[in-house]
Formats: C-alpha cells, sequence, structure tokens
C-alpha cells in the first residue's frame, strides 16, 4: 500500500493561533467542557481527529511528508488567515494517530477557495518515499479581477497615522499591559500601531 490519506472535514474550518489560555502554573491549555465559546478550537481537533481515523482505518504514516491542503471558506473576506488555519488541522490529525507528529510534514502546499454552500478542508498526505512534488508558477494571459483586502476595524486606529498626529500635550494612550494612560513620548506601538506599550513595561519584557 502506497504511503497516502486523505481526509475531508466539512464545515467552516477554524484556527486557534491568537488563543492562549494557561493553568495557574502557566502551562499552556486547550479546555473542551467548559461551557465556555473557546472549547469549540479542543472539539474541532477532536472532530478531525475521529474522522480522519474514520475516513483511513488502519493507516498510520511514519515517514517524512508532502501535504497539499485545501481549503474551502464561505466567504472571499471574512475567514481565517490561511497561513495559521495550519496549526488546528495537524494537531487534530496528529491526535488521530493517522501520523506521528506534524514535524513530519516537510512540505506544504496551501490553496484557498471559496464555497458558500459547503465549506470545508481537503487533506492529502504523500509520503516521501514515494512521491514528489514539483510546481510552477506562470504568468497568466487572462485578465482577473484582483482580490484586495483592508485591515480590520480593529486595527484602524493608529494603522499609518504619523506618530506626530497624536497630542503629545495630553495623557490620551492607554499601555495594554499596564493599562495606565501615557504620553505619546512615553509609550511605543507594535503591530501596526495598533497596540500601545509604554516604556516601564517596555524595559520588563526583556
Amino acid at each position: 500500500m502506497k504511503p497516502y490519506a486523505k481526509i475531508i472535514i466539512e464545515g467552516s474550518p477554524i484556527t486557534k493561533s491568537n488563543f492562549k489560555l494557561s493553568n495557574i502554573h502557566g502551562r499552556a491549555i486547550l479546555p473542551f467542557n467548559s461551557g465556555k465559546y473557546h472549547d469549540r478550537y479542543a472539539l474541532y481537533e477532536e472532530e478531525i481527529a475521529y474522522l480522519a481515523r474514520l475516513q483511513n482505518p488502519d493507516i498510520m504514516l511514519t515517514e517524512s511528508l508532502i501535504a497539499v491542503l485545501k481549503v474551502f471558506y464561505k466567504s472571499k473576506k471574512r475567514h481565517p488567515d490561511t497561513t495559521n488555519i495550519t496549526k488546528s488541522i495537524f494537531d487534530g490529525i496528529e491526535k488521530s494517530g493517522l501520523i506521528i507528529n506534524d514535524a513530519q510534514i516537510r512540505r506544504l502546499v496551501i490553496e484557498e477557495y471559496y464555497d458558500r454552500e459547503n465549506p470545508r478542508f481537503e487533506l492529502e498526505l504523500f509520503g516521501e518515499s514515494t512521491f514528489s512534488l514539483s510546481y510552477t508558477i506562470d504568468e497568466s494571459n487572462d485578465t482577473r479581477e484582483s482580490l484586495n483586502y483592508s485591515p480590520p476595524s480593529n486595527k484602524k486606529r493608529y494603522r499609518n497615522v504619523p506618530i506626530k498626529k497624536f497630542n503629545q500635550s495630553k495623557d490620551d494612550l492607554r499601555c495594554e499591559l499596564c493599562k495606565k494612560l501615557v504620553s505619546v513620548k512615553d509609550s511605543i506601538t507594535a503591530n501596526n500601531g495598533s497596540t500601545i506599550i509604554c516604556r516601564n513595561c517596555l524595559k520588563k519584557l526583556f
């Protein structure tokens, strides 16, 4: 049998890349029965693990792999970052026992599509002992409408605003860490200006 597996998981793909929750000892945790909204991340992994094993019984891929991931979203613009979607998916695949560790994925191709009626992801895994990967990028002769993106609304406040335009005579900025009001001269910005950190907190980080 060739080292190959295919997994199809229906439903809108989700990502846990921005989710952070720790226990009292500071260890990262992924709850699934707290009754909170964040349970969905662990439950999504469990769904992936169950269906991956159901669709590929008696298969265990132990060698290095090539992965081709096709993600189908409902909307062209309202969806998670495709570059971050792999974490939940491969954690679920690893839990299924289909692979030993997601470090086996040595080559990864991600393709983004849109299917309003049937959002899903399709993942194919190919063993490198049998399969190889080649690709080309060619200039298209067809005229296509470009799909342009704008920053999320929660990042527009400071984005592309010159620092001198802030009122430096007033303490009108709040530090994300200590929550204190700070002036522009006593703060720095991060994440394209959407995050404000005072200089005292910055020193404590390093």
